[in-house]
């Protein structure tokens, strides 16, 4: 194609492809950093996939979930990834978390629960379950979790609430 022609072309294609570009993020305006408008507006919610208490790891970069079983006495623990929607595997042989129940602390053990039908097994596993008869009445507590490994990150002294979690 003679360039006479070429140069042409390529000025209105760009004319009609730039603003179309520019139109997809119409009156969505991303602000200057620490703008708490801005940031509001950016602000996403996460939903956890059993209806349970969300726990933030650090920055987001994980999730617990926390699921509790009233008839049973147990609470599952769910470790997902940033965005509540993968399940992610643990090595944890137990994890340690301290709940206060009627102002007196109450150890809860969370073992690691083997799952066939996923492959998930004692050592490589997303699911953790822990019971206590309390568990069949208290319906709203504080609670830390001591100390948890995800995939190399420590996060230790987690607080949160159930069934409320930590996400404000």
């Amino acid at each position: 194609m003679n360039s006479k022609f070429l140069n042409p072309l390529l000025a209105l294609a760009l004319t009609l492809v730039l603003p179309a570009c520019k139109d997809q993020h119409a009156g969505h305006d991303h602000g200057k950093p620490g703008d708490a408008k801005k940031e509001a507006a950016h602000k996403h919610e996460h939903t956890p996939p059993h209806g349970g208490a969300p726990v933030v790891l650090g920055e987001e970069e994980y999730h617990l979930e926390i699921v509790r079983d009233a008839a049973a006495g147990k609470l599952h623990l769910y470790v997902l990834d940033g965005h509540l929607d993968k399940f992610v595997r643990i090595t944890a042989a137990s994890i340690e978390v301290t709940a206060t129940v009627a102002n007196a602390p109450q150890m809860l053990t969370f073992k690691p629960v083997a799952n066939p039908a996923t492959g998930e097994k004692l050592g490589d596993t997303s699911l953790f379950e822990a019971q206590a008869d309390w568990l069949k009445t208290a319906t709203n507590f504080d609670a830390v979790v001591k100390l948890l490994d995800v995939k190399g990150k420590q996060f230790k002294d987690v607080k949160f609430n159930f069934p409320k979690g930590n996400e404000h």
